[in-house]
């Protein structure tokens, strides 16, 4: 069975497809970096469709997420803009934990896995 990379870099792949799943790896702000939870979560949302776009797949086929805030006191901010994106009927399987993330201006992290 073959595995496909996408957006390959010298530490990790964004995205990594082997038979019909789907793993991408923790996804962080890119335009929304240093902003608040809700805008970092919406601009990360927005990568992750455009990932699943690239590897055959859309949010409809999630299986698993992780999701990781610097503070879990703005677990709500981030479900605002979670609730509004994930399709009804089509929620994963989904853990949310408070961690340190790798640099102060990201305040939340995404990592999904989806079928094709």
């Amino acid at each position: 069975m073959t595995i496909t990379r996408i957006g390959v870099g010298p530490r990790m792949s964004q995205a990594v497809i082997h038979g019909n799943i789907v793993y991408l790896a923790g996804q962080v702000a890119n335009t929304a970096k240093g902003k608040s939870v809700g805008e970092q979560t919406k601009d990360i949302l927005g990568q992750i469709d455009a990932l699943l776009a690239q590897a055959g797949t859309d949010k409809t086929k999630l299986i698993t997420t992780n999701i990781w805030l610097a503070d879990i006191s703005k677990f709500s901010e981030m479900n605002a803009e979670w609730d509004a994106w994930v399709a009804p009927g089509c929620t994963p399987a989904r853990a949310t934990v408070e961690a340190k993330l790798a640099a102060p201006d990201y305040t939340v992290e995404i990592m999904v896995t989806a079928a094709r």
